[in-house]
């Protein structure tokens, strides 16, 4: 047995933070963006879709990549592609510029979801990998809820006089044209140079691919492609990242137009409620999946969610500023629970099977693109209503899934007895 590695088991979880208090901070900018740039929701629709569509693009050829360059080495590109993003916005803060931020560091982010469980399981030991994967899911929520917030100190600290903080006034004298918001793209060049940096200093053991994390043979996805199945789970994939992007992304401009939240506080306050729930949500998930059948768990949670989703879009200002948070609770599950019923739903070729359902990450591109170009005809109110559509087939994926294995469950009974 392999001796667990402490140390770097604790650089992957503060990658895990990382990638996430990045990734998330798109949903509190949008509103400003929208207004700095006086962008169209269609215009504002191509950020997100910038970033996810590297995403999909890149996970089964990042996969390929690391088999033959390694961890170490894909991990330091990953990181200098992200810093490189961070840093040419950071120069140059335009909107074209901002697009293509937004791609470079996509692809560094796909590469490094590719790297850290395959490297989590060596490092930690496999005996342990459970603990620590759920261990790092509880890291990127906790990065998820923390981002909003320091959005919001940061704008409120650098729009003050000077009060004695060298890294604010640092961060401040680095700003261009009085764009405040942009000071959090310096501190994230910061960051990623700093990951760096570790990086190159620290030991990584070899990582010995299991069958089912191997990328596979160019034969065995198109063998994959061929099936009926395959095409449903990964509409299923980028359906459930398509509905947590759009709600993501557009409620602080949703309860700007229609309740004049401002975007700085109440907006970023609800996206970081938004992504605190869903960790506690992911908890409670582990206890329910343990208790009933996932599809069931899954045909639930999108009822739920649909008639929160109703309560956020239809409600009063009071009712929405808890309806959108809350969604984050109710929509936790899915993705695991759909991404555990397609695997199950095989019998062969699951490691490329998986770089094909996480291609689907794409859906992160496209749903916010459509609801932001519907929200141009139709208003975003009307237009965050596709999410419906989405749900809907989420709630056909819990019906339709034929699992070759079902999820192990236990009475209440039994549950508590700890049996």
């Amino acid at each position: 047995m392999q001796q667990r590695n402490n140390f770097l088991v604790g650089i992957i979880l503060l990658i895990w933070f990382v990638i996430s208090f990045v990734t998330n901070i798109l949903g509190p900018l949008m509103p400003i963006i929208i207004q700095t740039y006086q962008l169209s929701l269609t215009m504002a629709s191509f950020l997100p879709f910038s970033f996810f569509l590297a995403y999909g693009i890149m996970s089964v050829p990042a996969g390929m990549m690391i088999e033959r360059l390694g961890e170490k080495r894909s991990m330091l590109i990953a990181f200098a592609l992200n810093f490189c993003g961070a840093l040419i916005f950071a120069l140059n803060p335009q909107y074209i510029m901002a697009l293509a931020s937004l791609f470079v560091i996509g692809i560094g982010m796909a590469m490094l979801q590719v790297i850290i469980n395959p490297l989590m399981r060596t490092a930690g030991g496999e005996e342990n990998f459970a603990f620590f994967s759920v261990m790092g899911q509880l890291v990127f929520g906790m990065a998820s809820f923390i981002s909003p917030f320091v959005f919001s100190y940061l704008l409120k600290e650098l729009s003050l006089p000077p009060a004695g903080n060298a890294l604010i006034e640092g961060l401040g004298s680095l700003v261009k044209n009085g764009l405040h918001w942009t000071a959090l793209y310096w501190l994230f060049s910061c960051i990623f140079l700093l990951m760096l940096l570790l990086l190159l200093c620290i030991r990584m053991p070899a990582v010995q691919l299991k069958e089912d994390e191997k990328a596979g043979a160019a034969a065995v996805y198109f063998e994959l492609l061929k099936k009926r199945d395959v095409w449903l789970f990964f509409t299923g994939i980028v359906a459930y990242v398509g509905t947590e992007q759009s709600l993501a992304n557009w409620m602080s401009e949703f309860l700007k137009r229609y309740h004049h939240v401002d975007p700085a506080t109440g907006g970023a306050n609800a996206v970081a409620w938004f992504w605190g729930l869903m960790t506690i949500g992911c908890l409670l998930g582990l206890m329910v999946l343990k208790l009933w059948d996932s599809r069931t768990v899954l045909k639930a949670a999108v009822l739920l969610t649909l008639v929160v989703l109703s309560v956020a879009l239809l409600g009063s200002k009071s009712w929405s500023l808890w309806a959108f948070p809350l969604a984050g609770f109710t929509i936790a599950v899915m993705f695991s629970v759909v991404f555990s019923l397609a695997l199950n739903s095989v019998s062969k070729h699951h490691g490329s099977f998986s770089g094909i359902l996480c291609s689907g990450i794409f859906g992160g591109a496209l749903i916010p693109f459509i609801v932001g170009a519907l929200g141009d005809c139709i208003g975003l109110r009307y237009a965050l209503m596709f999410l419906y559509i989405t749900l809907g087939y989420l709630f056909f994926i819990a019906g339709y899934a034929k699992p070759i294995i079902s999820n192990k469950t236990m009475t209440v009974k039994e549950f508590f007895s700890g049996k």
